[in-house]
């Protein structure tokens, strides 16, 4: 019980008064003598006894009628909240996760709670509700009924912890207010769960929403598994999150058109192969029916024309090994001599070779760098016999690598291979402890100043890599080395020129960054756009001199094929996916705490939170009781003799 005004109760000390009275009265019997003392005597004893047993029960109903009055006065009430006729604020975050369109018994997850939102809060209450894309601050219902109707799923889920920081940001700072927070989720299991601990300044109240049945299958990737020179291999991993299913359909489309179709039996995982013409312009995408969640049921993807790499290399010796990796269709490889070299070529191409060079003048060195400031990259192998140490060390110190000594005639091996940098991680299934590592009659000693592609045995670096120069400590000719005589030479050289133009993957995932090149020539403040439909979309680019670096992260929201435009020019095509994250239907187990409350039901919740803030005051129930103490004080008065 509390009390509307608690500094009344200070009159309860008023209660001794009369205590005092009766115990310190001034009025005393005054003896009388009579002739029948025996007689008289019984009848004062008698009368003695009742009239104190009546005062003390006068005391009493007097005492309880003051104190009852005091209590009145005090207005008493009883109440789950701490504070009096407050104000209450409310946030909701509702989650529109694409895991919320589950079944629930009530039909969507994320439907059910709009409706029973709409139902249980009245038209002109004042609200706030977040969701992963918006937010409708200081509201009421009846302003965004319209707007919670037509709520669609989003793509970019926050984290729980970051929703529950973000709705305690639409609360007010005032210590008066009731703060009450409807956490409406699913709760699916996530890499980080939802921290329970620090919300003692709040009234958090989770609404775990549950679907009837989680079983769900999805279509969760697609690589290119086998090519050749007519045709290639697509391969589609089709993942399943309960019963095993006998005959599933799985079908592959081009432009909405159906090319074939194939069925597979799936208890966890299954694949789907199809075979593509090669060089052929594909819109695809790789479907199936599930009649749990719709957003996984579908994968896109492209296949785009295929675009050249300019290489040119600038010989000293012999470039043999080089033509042979750099062949057409997919590159234009142009060789020339040092003494013929035109330096406006350098703009117009993606990777350049320095193979064996006497000498880097300076105006190559700054040609050089401004190429790889635009994108460029560069591969210096410096000869074995006669070079110029001073040019060598400048363009090295213009890119941050280590200065190099003079040549060193020594055999050594290469033993060490760096498997996690982006020229290697995808060429080696794993650790390879029996290969056939190269070896050099020479090379030029260089400390270790970045993480090394290839490293000799005493850990010194063979080829190493800064700012988009790659380098060679050692010549690469024949009689030098037996390097380009390995399997090796080939995926490091061909690797190393894909750095210098990302092209568009099969698919990206919306939510994480995505980066690739496209080739285009733009005039001056133009851009490229993302289009799909009526949406289109300006993405983060920077421009260089022969192609355009895009990135992209949060946006596109919609999962779909996309055109990349010149203004009306279409130059490809690139296609985006919603994460896969959520297609496994597991989730987070809560129970009630002391600063936590947990329901399944947002209407009862909702009941839940109006029940505590509802006031039962008492004062009138002590106006009552004060009314009775006086009757019956009066009853005995009149009749208690």
């Amino acid at each position: 019980m509390q009390f509307k005004n608690p500094e009344l109760l200070y009159a309860l000390f008023l209660l001794l008064i009369p205590v005092l009275i009766h115990l310190f009265q001034l009025r005393k019997f005054q003896k009388e003598s009579f002739t029948n003392v025996a007689f008289l005597k019984k009848v004062t004893l008698q009368t003695r006894k009742s009239s104190q047993i009546k005062k003390w029960l006068v005391l009493c109903l007097r005492m309880l009628l003051l104190a009852a009055i005091i209590f009145a006065f005090a207005q008493p009430y009883i109440s789950k909240n701490k504070t009096f006729n407050a104000k209450t604020e409310t946030v909701i975050y509702l989650d529109n996760s694409y895991s919320m369109q589950a079944k629930g018994d009530k039909g969507e997850l994320l439907k059910r709670a709009v409706n029973d939102i709409i139902e249980n809060v009245g038209e002109t209450e004042t609200l706030s509700i977040i969701t992963n894309n918006d937010a409708f601050r200081n509201t009421t219902i009846k302003a965004i009924t319209n707007d919670l109707l037509s709520l669609n799923y989003s793509s970019n889920q926050l984290s729980y912890d970051a929703a529950l920081l973000k709705s305690k940001k639409y609360f007010t700072k005032n210590e008066n207010t009731i703060k009450n927070l409807l956490f409406i989720s699913d709760f699916q299991q996530k890499n980080q769960n939802l921290n329970l601990n620090d919300n003692l300044d709040i009234n958090l109240n989770l609404v775990q929403l549950q679907p009837v049945n989680t079983t769900n299958v999805t279509v969760d990737s697609l690589y290119i598994s086998k090519q050749n020179a007519s045709n290639l291999e697509l391969t589609a991993v089709i993942k399943n999150n309960g019963n095993t299913i006998e005959n599933l359909p799985v079908s592959l489309f081009n432009n909405q058109n159906l090319l074939t179709k194939s069925a597979v039996t799936i208890t966890d995982k299954a694949t789907a192969v199809f075979t593509l013409p090669n060089n052929q312009i594909i819109n695809g995408q790789v479907s199936i029916d599930d009649t749990n969640l719709q957003f996984d049921n579908t994968l896109y993807f492209n296949i785009n024309r295929s675009t050249k790499l300019n290489v040119l290399t600038v010989n000293q010796t012999n470039d043999s090994f080089l033509k042979r990796i750099y062949t057409a269709p997919e590159f234009n490889y142009t060789s020339t001599t040092f003494n013929t070299l035109n330096y406006s070529d350098i703009s117009k191409q993606n990777l350049i070779v320095l193979n064996e060079l006497e000498q880097i003048p300076g105006a190559l060195n700054t040609a050089l760098k401004s190429f790889t400031n635009n994108g460029g990259i560069v591969i210096v192998i410096p000869p074995a016999t006669t070079i110029d140490l001073a040019s060598y060390n400048t363009i090295l110190n213009n890119f941050g690598l280590s200065k190099i000594s003079s040549n060193n005639i020594t055999e050594k091996k290469l033993t060490t291979i760096n498997y996690s940098h982006p020229i290697f991680n995808s060429v080696f299934e794993k650790k390879v402890s029996n290969f056939q590592y190269p070896k050099v009659n020479s090379f030029y000693a260089q400390n270790v100043t970045t993480s090394p592609l290839l490293q000799y045995e005493d850990g010194k670096p063979f080829l190493s890599e800064n700012n988009g120069l790659y380098f060679f400590t050692a010549a690469l000719n024949t009689k030098n080395s037996n390097f380009t005589n390995i399997n090796l030479v080939v995926p490091t050289f061909y690797n190393i020129s894909q750095q210098s133009l990302k092209r568009s993957n099969l698919y990206y995932t919306i939510g994480k960054e995505n980066k690739f090149d496209v080739v285009t020539n733009l005039q001056q403040d133009a851009v490229l756009t993302l289009q799909k439909g009526e949406h289109k979309i300006i993405p983060q680019q920077q421009y260089f001199n022969n192609k355009v670096t895009i990135t992209t992260n949060e946006t596109p929201e919609l999962a779909g094929i996309y055109t990349i435009k010149n203004k009306t020019e279409i130059l490809e095509n690139v296609s985006y996916n919603y994460s896969r994250d959520e297609s496994v239907l597991n989730y987070q187990q809560f129970s009630n705490n002391d600063n936590v409350t947990v329901s399944n039901s947002v209407s009862q919740t909702f009941n839940n939170i109006k029940s505590d803030n509802n006031v039962n005051a008492l004062w009138k129930w002590f106006v009552i009781f004060a009314l009775l103490l006086l009757i019956t004080e009066m009853l005995i008065l009149k009749y208690f003799k």
